[in-house]
């Protein structure tokens, strides 16, 4: 019994440590992540594209009900009437009243239906039900891409957030390693109190901004972790970025790419061929209707519907009927030019969409060349905002100028750091955006 206790006393011991000492368990559930595979988990994971795939099978679901419309259709009544009299005729030679119905009716009956001709509505309906198939799963690539783009730019923004987290560290860093100096030297009398105070001053403010650029940091990732559909508070770390190339291509290629690839292009031009069929199912009204009917009944005067004294037991009927409504003062005209003018609206907002798609290459082709001019700029600006800095503390040190020149120096140094890594990642970013402009990810 003591060995049995041992064993489960270590067990316990064995997940607790599997849990909260590193290497395994709790501590080991942060996961890192390169851009691919953030990607790659979130169209795997996300709930709103799961959402938007269910589409897909609602569409297949209209469908089918439109291939049913073909068959026919099969029904079933039982009905029992009674009469408040009986029914009966008087004949004055037979000396008295005669019965010819019975107050008990009892009837049970079966009906086939099959549309024969309805003007081409049934297999506009079936075409229209079809191509609804075709506008949800359009429908799941332009959410699909949608993600994706959103999926780089919250990688983006953790980047952007650490990098700025390191920035305020190291800012933060050098502003309390000169308030330390400033101390120093106004004790002995070499330096006044409203250069400490400053010195101090800025400081105190340097790591309140840290605690602000941590929580960014914190909420990029709870973002990212929001999108991959990860629990918020689940920790998650990302792969630096860094290397950029420069981006060589034309226009003209990523616009014919866009116009080709792009799902709102498509979706237009699927919802014109919707509107064809509406207006085919809408002229319908103009053709007569034609279905055939076949009924079988049952009748009686009780409730096993097996004939009577004035019921036959069971008896059949077929018929063609011919249904055609000619005239209704316009109507179906007018509703046929409603939807030619919902065409039109189309083919306008297609028009629209080009220029929109156009715009939206040359804003990234832009920002692209911008990001590259930028890069070697502020790289070169981070180098010299170091040399200020390290030249203004010296100067300092040796009380050749005064502690404004160091702030200053290290808020230079700060601007560059954020221009340079604000430049690297709107480049991936602007890289991004132009994929997505192109219809792809």
């Amino acid at each position: 019994m003591k060995v049995k206790t041992s064993l489960v006393w270590s067990g316990v011991l064995f997940i607790l440590s599997l849990a909260f000492f590193p290497g395994g368990g709790l501590a080991a559930d942060k996961k890192i992540y390169t851009l691919d595979q953030c990607v790659k988990e979130a169209l795997a994971n996300n709930w709103k594209l799961k959402a938007k795939k269910e589409t897909i099978d609602q569409a297949q679901y209209v469908k089918n009900q439109a291939r049913a419309d073909f068959l026919p259709k099969l029904s079933t009544s039982y009905g029992y009437k009674r009469l408040g009299f009986r029914q009966e005729v008087f004949f004055s030679s037979l000396g008295g009243p005669v019965d010819v119905g019975s107050q008990n009716n009892y009837q049970w009956k079966g009906t086939v239906t099959q549309p024969i001709f309805t003007g081409f509505a049934l297999i506009s309906s079936y075409r229209l039900a079809e191509l609804g198939i075709d506008q949800s799963e359009l429908e799941v690539q332009l959410e699909t891409l949608d993600l994706a783009l959103n999926v780089k730019t919250a990688y983006f923004d953790i980047l952007t957030a650490d990098n700025a987290v390191e920035t305020a560290e190291k800012a933060a860093e050098a502003l309390e390693s000169h308030a330390e100096v400033a101390r120093n030297f106004y004790k002995v009398g070499m330096t006044p109190i409203n250069d400490l105070l400053q010195s101090e001053v800025e400081a105190s403010n340097a790591k309140q901004y840290v605690v602000r650029t941590r929580n960014a940091a914190r909420l990029a990732r709870a973002t990212l972790n929001t999108i991959l559909s990860r629990p918020v508070n689940a920790e998650i770390d990302v792969v630096d970025i860094e290397v950029y190339e420069v981006q060589k291509g034309d226009f003209q290629a990523y616009l014919e790419e866009a116009l080709k690839n792009r799902p709102e292009i498509k979706l237009i031009d699927n919802n014109l061929l919707q509107t064809d069929q509406v207006i085919n199912i809408t002229e319908s009204k103009n053709y007569p209707e034609v279905v055939f009917v076949w009924e079988y009944t049952k009748e009686g005067d009780t409730p096993s519907v097996n004939g009577g004294q004035f019921h036959q037991a069971s008896n059949w009927a077929a018929q063609a009927a011919l249904k055609w409504t000619f005239w209704e003062w316009g109507k179906t005209y007018y509703a046929v030019k409603q939807q030619e003018s919902i065409k039109n609206e189309l083919l306008k907002t297609r028009m629209q969409m080009e220029e929109d798609i156009q715009l939206q290459i040359k804003d990234s082709v832009l920002n692209i060349e911008t990001a590259e001019t930028n890069i070697p700029i502020t790289r070169k600006g981070v180098e010299q905002g170091e040399e200020n800095l390290r030249v203004s503390e010296e100067r300092y040190k040796a009380q050749v100028s005064t502690s404004v020149e160091v702030l200053d120096a290290q808020r230079y140094l700060s601007d560059a750091r954020v221009f340079y890594y604000t430049a690297l990642f709107q480049y991936h970013l602007a890289k991004a955006r132009l994929q997505r402009a192109m219809g792809t990810y």
